[in-house]
């Protein structure tokens, strides 16, 4: 499972709601309009010797603030407990710092299930005598929160990350069927739709005997919900969007392109009208191929290499 993937583009798409969910201090002071993704920062780690990227680097600005005044918000998904994490936010912030001249707040989104011990929120410097450094970022340590705390949020990132939040064994049905119910209450367009019930159901594979009992969770819904409920199910059954929620083949091909468009605006600005016509072109198997080359994409000429690109040569067995 490509867990940077699934995070990253969850966050990046309902950066927003992300921040109004955990952050609502900052949503106050945040210009929702304003917000734009940067490129990602690019860096060695000296440690290791392998070169790094940022997950996801917003810029936005101050409400109200007049001249305008800007910020950034750096938000790094971590799967994995690493004991060089802190140092590497503490990079980060200070490389992005310095490269944009603008006070960074920085997050961390833990989404490991072990440990379930608090984890660090800072970096330190410090000597017998005196501290040389103290640096803090905000974490949203999944493993540590109640998924039944954010079951009546109506918040799309509410929806997807109930399933990575601490659920008894017995309880992963239930969560599923709840993430359902919200994600129908929601009412999101259909590209979005499948971005959030893609990842819970990633998160939430259940055995046989599990969605017998999702199936008697789903049939408690309210008549108005049942009647979607279908829609969204079979919509990720096998190719998810190839069903197109309920809609058909085409429908769905449409639904998916639209989707990385979204995606592709975010990470290297406006798509032209003709750009915008070569992706809604393209077949299910070239728009697989661009969800996970954008994930490196930080110019408009990148993505114009990769549509002049010829498709690559499938693979067969043998």
């Amino acid at each position: 499972m490509d867990h940077d993937r699934l995070f990253k583009e969850l966050l990046s798409t309902f950066f927003v709601e992300f921040v109004e969910l955990f952050f609502p201090e900052m949503a106050a002071y945040l210009d929702a309009r304003s917000v734009t993704f940067l490129d990602k920062e690019l860096f060695t780690d000296v440690t290791s010797g392998t070169s790094r990227k940022a997950d996801i680097v917003a810029r936005a600005e101050f409400a109200g603030k007049r001249p305008p005044a800007f910020f950034l918000v750096h938000v790094e998904a971590q799967a994995k407990d690493e004991s060089d994490f802190p140092a590497r936010m503490c990079r980060y912030f200070f490389r992005l710092h310095e490269k944009y001249g603008l006070p960074v707040y920085p997050i961390a989104v833990l989404s490991y299930d072990t440990p379930r011990h608090e984890a660090p929120s800072g970096y330190t410097v410090q000597f017998t005598d005196f501290r040389v450094l103290d640096f803090r970022y905000r974490t949203v340590q999944l493993n540590r929160l109640a998924w039944h705390d954010f079951v009546e949020r109506r918040n799309p990132v509410a929806c997807a990350l109930m399933s990575k939040m601490q659920i008894a064994l017995a309880d992963r049905p239930k969560v599923k069927a709840q993430c359902l119910r919200l994600l129908l209450r929601l009412e999101l367009d259909p590209a979005r739709t499948k971005l959030v019930a893609g990842f819970f159901d990633s998160y939430l594979r259940l055995t046989a005997e599990e969605e017998t009992i999702y199936g008697q969770e789903v049939a408690r819904f309210e008549p108005g919900l049942k009647e979607k409920t279908m829609e969204i199910v079979t919509s990720w059954e096998e190719k998810g969007i190839a069903k197109g929620l309920g809609m058909g083949l085409e429908q769905g091909r449409l639904a998916e392109a639209e989707l990385l468009l979204r995606q592709l605006h975010r990470r290297v600005g406006t798509i032209s009208p003709d750009r915008r016509e070569r992706v809604l072109s393209l077949s299910f198997e070239r728009l697989d191929g661009l969800g996970d080359a954008l994930l490196g994409f930080s110019s408009l000429s990148e993505l114009d290499a990769w549509l002049d690109a010829p498709p690559a040569e499938p693979t067969t067995g043998g």
